[in-house]
């Protein structure tokens, strides 16, 4: 006997949001204490996924974290265009997660490239920021 499928579009199906329940990390004392959702744990993962460097780590997929290695000795020219990018990219990849956009580049001293960013989460904006070098 062949299983059928016929009909098994035709009803209706209810989509689940998955909590975003996580550990809550404390940057400043490098400690987990206790929980956190909503906006504050995306704020968590962008921020570990802007300083993971990608295919680097073997616990991570390779669609986790960001490439910047290859960006050392490259033009600003190209450096900036190419952070707007991946840092997209890297993000997008977190289906809580709708946009990035409002890059705004400063250059601090030589060989350093200071980004600001804004992050649209289905929680809400978030404003992030990285320090790359060059």
């Amino acid at each position: 006997m062949i299983p059928s499928t016929v009909g098994f579009l035709d009803k209706d199906f209810e989509i689940e949001v998955r909590p975003s329940l996580t550990y809550q990390m404390e940057m400043d004392s490098h400690r987990i204490r206790g929980y956190t959702d909503g906006l504050e744990a995306v704020r968590q993962a962008v921020y570990k996924i802007i300083m993971t460097e990608r295919y680097q780590y073997i616990m991570y997929s390779w669609n986790y974290g960001i490439e910047l290695q290859d960006l050392f000795g490259e033009p600003v020219t190209y450096v900036c265009p190419e952070l707007k990018r991946r840092i997209s990219e890297a993000l997008l990849w977190d289906e809580r997660i709708r946009s990035v956009d409002n890059f705004a580049f400063d250059f601090p001293e030589k060989g350093i490239v200071h980004v600001e960013f804004l992050v649209h989460t289905i929680f809400g904006d978030m404003k992030m920021e990285r320090e790359v070098n060059y």
